[in-house]
């Protein structure tokens, strides 16, 4: 049985994450306008760099961020493309989550493995 409470948090957060990755289909695709491809850099450059609203060492809310806001950019810049270009990724999306359903589950318990192992390897050599 499942909760109703993140039932409707992942019926919210899924539209995001379908447009997030459409807009990374679409970066390629000539038609798409230059500030939809900006606002992906500055999702990329966000989630690769070590400045972040809160830091990753933070335990749970230092991943959050990155969780919330590098998809949310993404989504609003997705919904600034043309509407071909739009309609184009979101199918190229759609087949790869149907081909791929525990893609981004993987992804995201993997990122979660990755800093617990380096919180532990930190704790671990400060504590002697």
């Amino acid at each position: 049985m499942s909760d109703p409470v993140s039932v409707g948090v992942i019926a919210r957060i899924r539209p995001i994450w379908r447009d997030a990755l459409a807009l990374l289909f679409a970066l390629g695709d000539r038609r798409t306008p230059l500030p939809a491809k900006a606002a992906a850099l500055i999702a990329i450059i966000y989630a690769v760099s070590p400045l972040d609203l809160l830091p990753d060492l933070t335990p749970f809310l230092g991943l959050g961020d990155d969780l919330v806001i590098v998809p949310t950019i993404l989504a609003l810049a997705a919904r600034s493309l043309p509407a071909p270009v739009l309609y184009d990724a979101r199918a190229r999306s759609a087949g790869m989550q149907r081909r791929l359903p525990w893609l981004l589950p993987a992804l995201g318990a993997a990122l979660v493995l990755g800093v617990v192992l380096l919180v532990w390897g930190v704790v671990r050599s400060l504590g002697g």
